[in-house]
């Protein structure tokens, strides 16, 4: 019997158990994508950290160029000397995981980011978010927090009936919200795009049984949308860091 290629679609997003299904130790592909990059981004961590040489390797050379562009241009440059060190660690513990998750996409026997279902960016969304607030409350004590964030001052008494459930819904609700669809928005396109072109080379080299120049094509568009996915992926985790310091600098200062 003849087998045609695997169309990519929204399944791809609900994967059939390895083991465990239908308990809450249920183990598939998505599951397996977590526990091999959470693997990988920390031992490569690790092995930098542990093991420096004077002369860095290229993998090396590449964490630290990354860990040092996250900490000077990130962290110090929007949360200052003092509070940019004291953040820059969880800043770049955030690039790197959320980076890890986005690459999956990319990795040979996993085929799809592990942010590209809402858990993976949910996760990520709630603790950016008890960090936000439990720095602002470290910083400025509860009282003065949740006032900063939801009184602004200068207004007359009557408008906070008004303004103080849309700060409440734009600093406390829309926030994590807002942090987690667009990442997950993202990834979820990134790897159906990826799946296309993927599944267009294969079905036309499959139909022809030879090389044309339309399959040519749909592969030169594959390795473009693979470059792309890549670059979506820095991207994603670029712009998560950058909300993260932003939220987290609204929560330490005064308005």
């Amino acid at each position: 019997m003849t087998q045609h290629p695997h169309q990519p679609g929204l399944a791809d997003f609900f994967p059939s158990a390895i083991f465990g299904e239908g308990s809450i130790l249920e183990f598939n592909r998505l599951t397996l994508a977590r526990v091999v990059m959470g693997l990988l981004v920390s031992g490569a961590l690790l092995a930098v950290a542990y093991r420096p040489k004077l002369v860095p390797g290229r993998g090396q050379m590449a964490v630290e160029v990354i860990a040092e562009f996250i900490r000077s241009n990130i962290a110090l440059e929007m949360l200052g000397t003092k509070n940019g060190r004291k953040f820059s660690g969880f800043i770049g513990f955030a690039f790197f995981g959320v980076l890890a998750m986005n690459l999956a996409g990319i990795i040979p026997g996993l085929n799809i980011a592990a942010s590209s279902v809402v858990a993976v960016p949910m996760v990520f969304a709630v603790i950016t978010y008890a960090t936000y607030i439990g720095a602002g409350i470290k910083a400025q004590g509860v009282g003065h927090f949740f006032a900063s964030q939801l009184l602004p001052p200068g207004l007359p008494k009557p408008m906070y009936l008004l303004i103080t459930p849309i700060e409440f819904l734009s600093n406390f609700i829309v926030r994590p919200v807002t942090l987690t669809v667009r990442l997950l928005a993202n990834m979820m396109s990134g790897h159906l795009l990826l799946g296309m072109t993927y599944f267009g080379t294969a079905t036309l080299l499959h139909a022809l049984s030879a090389i044309s120049s339309v399959s040519i094509l749909t592969g030169a568009a594959m390795l473009l949308m693979t470059g792309f996915e890549v670059f979506v992926a820095f991207l994603q985790a670029y712009i998560f860091t950058i909300l993260t310091a932003v939220y987290i600098k609204l929560s330490i200062e005064s308005h």
